[in-house]
């Protein structure tokens, strides 16, 4: 389960930014997760909540936004929604050539809320 690794992550950066800022603790961490990140959210909170034992992190709330993986057409300028799985086909010109994903492999942390 690879949301063990990513909670883990960021509850080491968010535990170590609190404490070079001097916050007693941390309420709020929300992240962006993008369709196509390979990550489970539910997982992620489950692992989020075990990671945070014994940081300034613990009892903090973990809000996920998710992102919905887009692509662009170069050739016709179309874009559409790739959902899941991924269908990278220009659903407007049929063309394999110059597309490109726009959005959907976000995975990062947009905000910090400290007690």
């Amino acid at each position: 389960m690879h949301e063990m690794s990513i909670a883990a992550a960021v509850v080491e950066q968010v535990d170590e930014a609190a404490r070079q800022h001097g916050a007693p603790g941390v309420t709020r961490v929300r992240l962006q997760v993008g369709e196509l990140a390979g990550v489970v959210p539910e997982a992620l909170d489950f692992c989020f909540e075990l990671a945070c034992a014994g940081t300034l992190v613990e009892g903090a709330v973990l809000d996920t936004e998710p992102v919905a993986a887009r692509a662009w057409c170069a050739p016709c300028d179309a874009e559409w929604a790739v959902g899941m799985p991924p269908d990278l086909g220009c659903p407007n010109c049929s063309g394999g050539g110059g597309v490109e994903l726009l959005s959907g492999r976000e995975l990062q942390i947009l905000d910090v809320e400290w007690s």
